[in-house]
């Protein structure tokens, strides 16, 4: 049983900048309370710090069913595959994103380490 002690445990990992560690804690989190729009966010953001792109693409698609109104959403899910290089695809959601009043992200640094690819 997932409790809200484990949704703040993996916030504070997300806080810390360790977003694997956060990835792994929101996982099941997410994977229990499929309808936890929270959960499902920070899971994709930690996710995408993280540069696990294809797991944060799935999660902000996920996101956008959850949510198809959330212009953020949106706008992460272009950023997404704009990492992933796929421009066109990302042009889609990016025009989504405008078109709701959500303006272009703002650049961010990737935590990466070696003990993340292992």
């Amino acid at each position: 049983m997932i409790t809200y002690e484990d949704f703040e445990r993996a916030t504070l990992f997300f806080d810390a900048k360790d977003y694997a560690g956060a990835a792994r804690l929101l996982a099941p989190i997410a994977a229990e309370e499929p309808g936890n729009r929270a959960a499902v966010e920070l899971l994709a953001r930690a996710y995408f710090h993280s540069a696990q792109l294809g797991r944060a693409e799935e999660t902000f698609r996920r996101l956008v069913d959850l949510d198809p109104c959330n212009g953020w959403a949106h706008e992460a899910l272009a950023r997404t595959l704009e990492r992933r290089n796929r421009p066109a695809e990302a042009r889609t959601y990016r025009n989504l994103a405008r078109a709701m009043g959500v303006g272009p992200a703002e650049k961010v640094d990737v935590s990466l380490t070696a003990a993340d690819l292992a």
